[in-house]
């Protein structure tokens, strides 16, 4: 029996509710599979600086290290949003999450499933062709990390910066990814404006002479942006700089029908991962049984696939999702404003076409009880 060590970091604000939800699935793969999860929670976030006085401990940074894997719920809130920059959760836990344990690679799947067409903001001819879009985030450089950093009464500065082989690294890992893909990678830059970005151009079009059964294409992120609504078919990998992926990313989530159905794995080369819902911590409906799991559980099905190299339990939990919302079962995220007879029946007929309303526990036990 395979086992793997999991260190649990739900975090602040929703956190908590969908990581339960995402382990309850977890526990119905591990049965079928005949797989042992060992999850060691850990504070990190807001609620790590109230218990401990800091938003990564030691102890936190040292269960992950054991660890397997991390799966990750959220961090912030208001409650935090008074302390100085550098000790605010997201800056102070998250950052250097991914810069200790070097995730430089965040993959952001945009990926529309079929019931939930009526839940996009944008028209239905638009995505007659579906969605499925790879977002490849690089994600320990650019003006996050760069340095200098400053801020004073009088001015603020932050530093984009890219190294070669930083920039070298993650255009490999997106045309290996697009090869098993659709073969083609579309390269977000601001290539016009800036030093930086005229760099990260030149470097992706010289990995990419390695890849000719990949086609390269790059695109301004203005008008990326502008394309992501007007015909988000025409991407398959979009290779993106830390900040432009992390735009970009949410702005795709949107057409998918809501920021709670987007996962993201963050991994390094030895496919160690961190894997979290893009969503934050909500936390105005923290505590209230209305966040969106399906982003945090899909997550997890991530972790099987880049982490475990476990294909089919990852695949176990996508369909059970996918026939879940065929039922014509939603959060009040994704309920749609018209949608009722637009869901088509499932396969076993358990469909009336009509919505069913959940709340965030109800729809981790219908997504447990569809592990088959």
């Amino acid at each position: 029996m395979r086992e793997y060590n999991i260190a649990l970091l739900a975090g602040d604000g929703i956190g908590p509710e969908i990581c339960d939800q995402a382990v309850k699935v977890l526990a119905k793969v591990a049965l079928a599979r005949e797989i042992k999860f060992h999850f060691t929670p850990a504070a990190v976030g807001g609620i790590a600086i109230d218990e401990h006085g800091e938003a990564l401990p030691k102890e936190t940074l040292k269960i992950c290290a054991a660890s397997d894997a991390i799966l990750f719920g959220a961090v912030g809130g208001e409650k935090w949003e008074g302390l100085p920059l550098e000790k605010q959760p997201e800056r102070a836990a998250l950052l250097p999450l991914r810069k200790q344990f070097n995730l430089f690679a965040n993959f952001r799947p945009a990926i529309i499933y079929p019931p939930l067409l009526a839940a996009s903001p944008l028209k239905n001819e638009i995505l007659q062709d579906g969605l499925d879009i790879l977002i490849l985030r690089e994600l320990t450089g650019d003006i996050y990390f760069g340095q200098p950093k400053m801020m004073s009464a009088e001015e603020g500065k932050d530093t984009m910066h890219y190294l070669k082989n930083e920039v070298e690294r993650i255009a490999h890992l997106a045309f290996k990814t697009a090869l098993r893909r659709n073969k083609k990678v579309t390269s977000i830059d601001k290539a016009n404006v800036l030093s930086t970005m005229v760099f990260w151009r030149k470097i992706v079009s010289e990995v990419g002479e390695e890849y000719p059964e990949v086609t390269l294409q790059h695109m301004y992120v203005d008008n990326a942006a502008m394309q992501l609504v007007k015909n988000p078919a025409q991407f398959d990998v979009m290779l993106c700089p830390n900040m432009f992926g992390d735009i970009l990313s949410d702005e795709a989530s949107m057409i998918t029908g809501s920021i709670g159905m987007l996962p993201s794995a963050s991994i390094n080369s030895e496919n160690f991962g961190l894997y979290e819902p893009i969503s934050g911590s909500a936390p105005d409906i923290a505590g209230k049984d209305l966040a969106n799991p399906i982003a945090q559980i899909v997550s997890a099905a991530m972790m099987l696939e880049f982490s475990f190299n476990d294909m089919t339990g990852g695949k176990m939990i996508r369909d059970a999702v996918t026939r879940v919302l065929a039922r014509g079962y939603r959060t009040s995220d994704i309920k749609g404003s018209d949608i009722k007879g637009d869901i088509k029946d499932s396969s076993d007929g358990s469909s009336d076409g009509s919505i069913k309303v959940v709340g965030t526990r109800e729809m981790g036990d219908l997504i447990a009880g569809e592990i088959r």
